[in-house]
């Protein structure tokens, strides 16, 4: 039996509170069950926004999409994880990511780890908070027992490993990126064989492990050679054969959409989808067809 869908939205700049809280209210009306903050230099602080977000809305889950956490003490992190989850009556996800944009560890005068590095710093990390977590006398105490789920996103065999350890949530990153941050799209099959060895890695935790999809763009089917064009540098090479299945884009009718996110769920498990703000009013259309 396939997982209910679930719908995030990831939402970025507010040019003041009156816009930040007006933004979080309209995604809650649409219908997403999620909201995201990213965690870049140049964007909001992550968990101010959350809160801001879970003070001014009833329904929604609030997440970090995700933390960049060589940035983060650990310890440091689960206080103030447990404080916005506390403070928000338990309505919290915490995203993990082992960072990859080089020059924002440079801009913030941090040493910029080499990959494998990174990815067991997301490892300790994803452990030490399961581990203060667990410990009845920790405090300040989470409003959700045991913490909140941790979503753990990535694409590489290693930081995949350490997601079906820690993660009540795999999120499938879509490509592969450079330390520059560029990032190239993967091919249906590629994420097949990504979801593949996930399952292999979870064992007896695959029926109880929620599968997300970053969605890069959400586009009408007359926008498809814009998409093409838009993406160019960021698409394999055969895409514009491909182009409908890409698991990372949407373009096509709502009716269509629907459909595919279906045929997703079923071929990759995918029943959790988030997008970028951009589409935020054209995925609603979507939503409703999948309720």
């Amino acid at each position: 039996m396939s997982a209910p869908f679930r719908f995030g939205v990831n939402l970025f700049h507010p040019a003041s509170r009156a816009e930040w809280v007006e933004k979080c209210r309209k995604a809650e009306q649409l219908g997403f069950d999620v909201l995201g903050v990213p965690d870049h230099l140049g964007f909001p602080a992550p968990f101010p926004a959350m809160l801001q977000a879970a003070e001014v809305t009833e329904r929604v889950r609030i997440n970090t999409f995700v933390l960049n956490v060589p940035f983060y003490n650990p310890v440091l992190l689960a206080r103030e994880v447990a404080t916005v989850d506390l403070l928000s009556d338990g309505r919290i996800e915490l995203g993990l990511g082992a960072g990859y944009v080089q020059a924002e560890f440079e801009a913030a005068g941090l040493p910029f780890p080499s990959g494998g590095r990174r990815v067991d710093q997301l490892a300790e990390t994803a452990a030490t908070l399961r581990r203060l977590y667990a410990d009845p006398d920790y405090q300040p105490r989470p409003a959700q027992a045991g913490g909140p789920p941790l979503l753990i996103a990535g694409w590489g065999d290693k930081l995949l490993r350490v997601a079906a350890e820690h993660a009540d949530i795999v999120a499938f990153t879509g490509g592969t990126a450079t330390d520059g941050g560029h990032i190239t799209v993967a091919t249906p099959d590629a994420t097949a064989r990504r979801v593949e060895y996930v399952r292999g890695l979870l064992g007896e935790r695959a029926d109880s492990v929620e599968y997300n999809i970053l969605v890069q763009a959400v586009a009408p089917g007359s926008e498809r050679g814009a998409i093409l064009e838009r993406y160019a540098a960021n698409l394999p090479d055969d895409a514009s054969d491909l182009l409908e299945d890409i698991p990372v884009l949407l373009v096509g009718s709502p009716d269509e959409l629907a459909d595919r996110l279906r045929e997703r769920r079923k071929r990759y498990g995918f029943n959790y989808i988030t997008v970028l703000e951009p589409a935020m009013e054209r995925f609603a259309e979507v939503i409703e067809l999948l309720r």
